[in-house]
């Protein structure tokens, strides 16, 4: 079955969230860069409190972004952690960090993400087939824009994709303006309706308002976790 309670009929570019939207994490992914950061940058505490830290300053990062529309680098989420673990960030260094964000990249693909849309090649398939156009529209945190395009390529769901936005490389989030002005740049077809464009996305602030307070169309969408 396709998702029948999106409507494709009635729009011609569709803008896809990823996370909780098109797929969520491996189930042993999160534990494992836990494991794999205490371990690269030789961490002294116990597993659970690393967890704790990892976890507040992803919610946190992430909530500053939408907040301010910005995005807070990988390297300063690291950072940070690092600090609240009472590291002395005198002592690291840039090429650890490119070194560790490598590390965890093979981790990712490896622990790869589970795709949660139902029938997502059939889904993505239908919509080209009516000679309509896709975009992906992502806040990022800890996985930067460069390792969802492997991800994609590696799922051969990017055949599908006229364009992806990252907030890592644009340096702006949703729900700001600017990030969905973006969609609207790069969609070929420069006189097109903003309403025809339907952004998909899970998130009632980020996805949802961001989209429908540009001037979009907006799906939100659920699933049964």
């Amino acid at each position: 079955m396709l998702k029948t309670d999106i409507d494709i009929r009635g729009h011609s570019h569709f803008s896809f969230d990823l996370w909780l939207t098109l797929i969520k994490s491996h189930p042993e992914f999160k534990a494992k860069r836990v494991e794999l950061f205490a371990s690269f940058f030789e961490i002294e505490k116990p597993v659970d409190e690393v967890v704790k830290v990892v976890k507040y300053y992803d919610d946190l990062c992430n909530s500053i972004n939408e907040l301010i529309g910005g995005n807070v680098d990988t390297f300063e989420i690291y950072l940070l952690i690092l600090h609240a673990l009472g590291i002395d960030l005198k002592t690291i260094h840039k090429d650890q960090l490119n070194a560790f964000y490598r590390k965890s990249e093979d981790l990712f693909l490896e622990y790869k993400p589970v795709v949660i849309f139902e029938n997502l090649h059939q889904f993505f398939d239908e919509i080209k087939s009516r000679g309509k156009t896709i975009n992906i529209l992502s806040n990022t945190g800890f996985i930067k824009g460069r390792t969802m395009r492997k991800f994609l390529i590696n799922e051969n769901l990017d055949q599908y994709i006229d364009f992806h936005i990252y907030s890592d490389e644009i340096n702006c989030s949703k729900p700001d303006a600017k990030i969905f002005q973006e969609v609207k740049n790069l969609i070929k077809n420069p006189e097109l309706d903003p309403r025809q464009v339907l952004h998909i996305g899970d998130n009632p602030i980020a996805d949802y308002k961001g989209a429908k307070d540009f001037g979009f169309n907006a799906h939100l969408i659920t699933h049964k976790m």
